[in-house]
């Protein structure tokens, strides 16, 4: 199986330079929703840098003596960046906080509920960036790109990240799903099949944008040509407004979170218009609802029988720019928007960057 690689609705190659570290890179959670104020969960909004939430998880868990598995998060954190995130854990280990002290985590504030917070809890993620190296060309370039992702929004990779440090841990997941690697960690290997239906959501998609790109250039004819489709399969599609191509028999969620469900094209393709729903791609696995008709032909390329719960993805995502500030004399470009969860802010910039 070959290398995945990134499919933009775009060709542009822009030069600029972003460190992923602490000094250019802060995300914030947005929770899914108001806590109470009242209950037996003690919830902690928590600064941390140079770790990951397992890590975190874990210092928190030793200074406090609570079992990891009693400590509540909505998702996992960049390593490489600030980032601020909800917790929660039970009222009892209240306490023991007043001698915690740890350079690289603070706590902020604290309140509390009556749930735990779980994976998912979320409505998303507040970024802030530094791009670097940022001249009057590259300033320009990157602007344009910002206000077409602003009107048309941006396809929802997982990022590259996602596939480890050599971006291939996935050929280990297949191998574990074919059978012909066996990991007995129960985490490593649930790690390792989940790279490899991340990597295979990102083929599906890039297939998808491949189709949108080509029906944005083409007649529907020569595509339905070039795609081995059914004469006429493409050609309402071909009329839609929007510039990523909803497909017959596509599966939509509310956005920017809700339920599965199917729907008229016409009428999906209006309400995409409206970013009030997106089209969603298939996490291959048990328990998943398939699309139908045309999208289904691409997503069974796509569908491996795998022995992990399977879901939905958003395909295409709209991302929320709160400020665009250009500092001049350093030659930096500063961003701060917001992606709903389980999006990478590192997608955007590989987008800006015109990453392959």
């Amino acid at each position: 199986m070959s290398e995945f690689k990134y499919i933009w609705p775009h060709n542009s190659k822009i030069d600029f330079y972003f460190n992923s570290t602490g000094r250019d890179f802060s995300v914030e959670e947005v929770p899914l929703y108001n806590f109470c104020g009242s209950g037996e969960h003690l919830i902690l909004k928590v600064r941390k840098k140079n770790l990951t939430t397992w890590d975190m998880v874990n210092i928190l868990s030793s200074h406090l003596g609570v079992a990891k598995k009693e400590i509540g998060y909505a998702g996992l954190k960049d390593k490489n960046a600030v980032t601020t995130q909800y917790i929660s854990l039970p009222k009892k280990f209240e306490n023991k906080l007043n001698s915690f002290n740890h350079p690289s985590i603070k706590i902020l504030d604290k309140t509390y509920h009556k749930n735990k917070i779980r994976i998912g809890h979320l409505k998303g993620n507040n970024f802030w960036v530094r791009l670097k190296r940022v001249k009057g060309v590259q300033k320009t370039q990157i602007e344009s790109l910002l206000n077409w992702i602003e009107q048309n929004g941006m396809p929802n990779y997982f990022g590259l990240q996602r596939f480890g440090v050599e971006k291939k841990n996935y050929l280990e997941g297949k191998a574990i799903v074919d059978g012909s690697l066996k990991i007995k960690d129960k985490k490593i290997r649930e790690f390792l099949v989940s790279a490899y239906q991340s990597f295979l959501f990102n083929k599906l998609l890039a297939k998808r944008v491949e189709i949108s790109n080509l029906l944005n250039e083409f007649s529907s004819k020569e595509v339905e040509l070039i795609l081995n489709l059914e004469p006429n399969s493409l050609k309402e599609v071909k009329l839609q407004k929007n510039y990523f191509k909803l497909l017959e028999g596509d599966l939509f969620m509310h956005y920017p979170f809700g339920k599965i469900f199917y729907e008229d094209l016409k009428i999906a393709s209006e309400r995409f218009l409206q970013k009030d729903i997106s089209p969603t791609g298939l996490i291959a696995g048990k328990k998943v609802k398939l699309s139908k008709n045309v999208a289904l032909k691409f997503e069974n390329e796509y569908n491996k029988k795998i022995d992990a719960n399977g879901s939905r993805r958003y395909f295409w995502i709209f991302p929320q720019f709160f400020d665009v500030k250009y500092i001049e004399h350093n030659a930096w470009m500063e961003l701060k928007f917001f992606l709903p969860k389980g999006s990478y802010a590192t997608v955007l910039i590989d987008f800006l960057k015109g990453n392959s």
